[in-house]
């Protein structure tokens, strides 16, 4: 979950730093968009790394901890494992070892 807090002092700093390099262009006289190119640049920029950090404090995706990560929405996959339904046995595959059965529903 992300930090209200902190993804609006994100926000109002990267606003303040695109006008910021926007008045800085104007001063310079650097080409007319370029002022805008870099704004554009930031607001971009900055939500990504915002994304980032948060996912890293999560142990999702991009983590330098080796937990998580490469397993999908749930975390590392370990397959999916079966019920049956006629004899409650936990197992992989298509039918059930115990007593033959293919009725079955999966258990995350």
């Amino acid at each position: 979950m992300i930090n209200y807090k902190t993804y609006l002092v994100f926000l109002f700093g990267s606003l303040a730093f695109s006008i910021g390099i926007q008045l800085l262009a104007s001063y310079l006289n650097w080409p007319p968009f370029s002022g805008v190119a870099i704004a554009l640049a930031v607001f971009i920029i900055f939500p990504l790394v915002l994304r980032n950090r948060s996912l890293k404090r999560m142990g999702g995706m991009g983590s330098d901890t080796g937990a998580g990560g490469g397993g999908g929405f749930f975390g590392q996959s370990q397959g999916v494992k079966y019920i049956c339904l006629a004899c409650n046995n936990r197992y992989k595959g298509g039918m059930c070892p115990r007593c033959g059965s293919k009725m079955k529903r999966a258990d995350f």
